[in-house]
């Protein structure tokens, strides 16, 4: 904020909190740069700007911009890539880690006065090493959630991508296979790939179906890549061993969505990058890419 004020007039509104409201909305009318993160901007809040110039967003995904109408006016995106890619790698193998040895369960077994005996199998997880992950989506965070199980954990790596990926540091230990081949061989599923046209919705019942029998399947992307109603009737039936999720359809989850208290649902409240070091160099590189916009200089993650 000291940046920014720096060298520019700043108003500090929340649109989602209502009493910000009015303020942001009255706000838009000069603005030159906006700076923030999951709030919509489509051509009805870009109509009430016309000197628009630079949308910052503190975040990887893009999803809530119109990119079009973006383009259309000549309004620079940019997002902050990179700097959260270790962090969130961190929190989706935490998370496959919690599913599989049921972490969360246990941790309330002890807590709720239940562990009074020595457990027996009902209790019992499952073995992390060793068995295959599969990747679906193989960016910065699908290769470093790889890298995570191939040499931390000796997982055999199998991934799909739509483009061929250079990534030398695991040349012979993650291989590219067909989707249909990823689903059928996968023990962990783990999705990192961003929410487009062609993605929402992708793991549907029909994909769900394929996934190898007693899977796991992790979600650190985008909720509405996932039929969570799917997901949940796969749990139902036993076909699908359980579900670590960070992200979902509608945040914050409602109260009475049933992923809340499902038992084979490990749910995070979307705390992907969120760790202090990292939030503040998603700040930092957010503030930086919107000084150099409106500088007239090439930001450094602009996403077109």
């Amino acid at each position: 904020m000291d940046r920014l004020r720096a060298v520019h007039e700043v108003t500090v509104a929340n649109p989602r909190v209502p009493e910000q409201r009015a303020a942001f909305f009255a706000a838009l009318s000069t603005v030159h740069g906006l700076i923030g993160a999951s709030y919509p901007i489509d051509p009805s809040v870009l109509a009430l700007a016309p000197c628009l110039e630079v949308v910052s967003s503190v975040s990887v995904g893009v999803d809530n911009y119109d990119r079009p109408a973006l383009r259309q006016r000549g309004i620079v995106l940019t997002h902050t890539p990179g700097v959260l890619t270790e962090t969130t790698a961190d929190t989706l193998f935490a998370l496959l880690m919690a599913c599989s040895r049921r972490v969360v369960e246990l941790a309330n077994h002890v807590r709720d006065g239940h562990w009074n005996a020595a457990i027996d199998e009902t209790l019992f997880g499952w073995d992390v090493h060793g068995k295959t992950l599969g990747i679906l989506g193989f960016g910065r965070i699908g290769q470093a959630v790889a890298r995570r199980g191939a040499l931390g954990f000796g997982m055999p790596v199998v991934y799909h991508h739509p483009r061929v990926v250079s990534c030398p540091e695991l040349a012979d230990k993650a291989l590219a296979v067909s989707q249909a081949e990823l689903l059928s061989r996968a023990d962990f599923l783990v999705l990192t790939l961003p929410l487009t046209v062609e993605t929402r919705g992708l793991m549907n019942a029909e994909r769900l179906a394929a996934m190898k029998s007693g899977a796991i399947l992790i979600n650190g992307s985008r909720g509405a890549v996932v039929d969570e109603a799917a997901l949940l009737a796969s749990l139902d039936r036993g076909h699908l061993r359980a579900a670590g999720l960070d992200v979902f359809a509608v945040e914050p989850l409602p109260l009475d969505s049933p992923l809340r208290r499902h038992p084979g649902v490990t749910a995070f409240p979307h705390i992907g990058s969120a760790t202090h070091e990292t939030r503040h160099a998603m700040a930092e590189l957010a503030t930086s890419n919107l000084l150099q916009a409106l500088a007239g200089e090439r930001p450094i993650s602009a996403v077109d």
